[in-house]
């Protein structure tokens, strides 16, 4: 596990432990985890952001929720964290309509630091799937991903209901250039209207801002990924020595 793991949102840091511990045989396959009440005690956060962590890991096919009985292991994984960073865990999950609504689809101007991620002049038009993400009847977070218009129509991700397919593998087969890499950066600032409206937060409730881009093999902005986290249900810690 890198040192930068501590850097990722709380429900990660928690996906990252129990893998960890699958893949060291403390659980092994057909054993139960502990209980969400368990989690939230022994990693300090809410119901919410451990119910987030489990359902996906579920998705992912890593773990098993069974109602009424918990939660066990289904699968051995990698522990590599790479694929944990936000952005990446957006293109890398399988949606359903349980756990995700689109509210928004088409082709939109794109905003300035959108269009200079992509190599875009100011306001031209690019496509948006912007979409909220629900995990245990609450609204987890807002997503928003931008293509070029010339990408966008080859990866089919223009449908107004969930991904059959996870966005990294449509991207990949649409596009001639490796994906070579992802930029990120996290940021924490006052949510917008519609943020507020979409994700149901309090009047001035801070969120969790992360602005991604994928880059293929030339070094052109193929994806940007735009995520907006409510800052009561994600944390940000880390352990250094003094």
């Amino acid at each position: 596990m890198s040192d930068d793991w501590q850097y990722l949102p709380k429900y990660q840091q928690i996906m990252q432990v129990l893998r960890g511990r699958i893949a060291d045989g403390t659980y092994r396959v057909g054993d139960k985890l502990p209980s969400e009440s368990q989690l939230i005690k022994e990693f300090g956060t809410s119901r919410p952001t451990v119910t987030r962590a489990l359902n996906d890991m579920q998705l992912r096919g890593e773990v098993e929720r069974v109602h009424g009985r918990g939660t066990f292991v289904k699968a051995v994984v990698s522990t590599d964290p790479d694929p944990n960073r936000p952005g990446l865990a957006v293109l890398d999950r399988h949606e359903t309509a349980e756990t995700v609504k689109v509210v928004e689809v088409g082709r939109r101007p794109a905003p300035p630091e959108i269009a200079e991620l992509l190599g875009l002049s100011a306001d031209a038009p690019a496509f948006l799937r912007r979409y909220v993400s629900i995990y245990d009847q609450i609204p987890s977070e807002l997503v928003s991903l931008w293509l070029p218009l010339d990408i966008a129509r080859a990866t089919g991700l223009e449908v107004a209901g969930p991904l059959t397919v996870p966005a990294r593998e449509l991207l990949s087969s649409a596009h001639d250039e490796r994906l070579v890499r992802i930029d990120e950066r996290l940021s924490a600032r006052r949510a917008t209207e519609q943020e507020t409206e979409i994700l149901e937060l309090d009047a001035h409730e801070p969120v969790l801002a992360v602005l991604g881009v994928i880059r293929d093999a030339s070094g052109r902005g193929v994806l940007a990924v735009d995520l907006a986290l409510p800052g009561t249900l994600h944390e940000l810690t880390d352990t250094f020595s003094i």
